[in-house]
């Protein structure tokens, strides 16, 4: 029983050993171009200018305040734990 196992083991290492493997194919991959800004051109013509436009009209004056401002201040919370 020993040797029937170690023979049947032996043979399958063998038959699976001489399999053929498929071969691995690799593919170049092409480069790609990468645009490149070139230098700077020329300066252009300097464009006309524009008109100012019109002011708009003055508001009208409010009138003064009176009385004394009052700023309520909300009461703190409770620190967190």
């Amino acid at each position: 029983m020993k040797y029937t196992l170690l023979i049947s083991t032996l043979l399958a290492t063998l038959s699976l050993g001489a399999c053929d493997r498929p071969t691995v194919v690799a593919v170049p991959v092409a480069p790609v171009a990468v645009p490149v800004p070139g230098p700077a051109g020329p300066t252009g013509a300097t464009g006309s200018t524009g008109a100012t436009g019109n002011d708009g009209n003055t508001g009208a004056t409010g009138k003064p305040g009176s009385g004394t401002t009052v700023v309520v201040i909300p009461p703190a919370s409770a620190p967190a734990n």
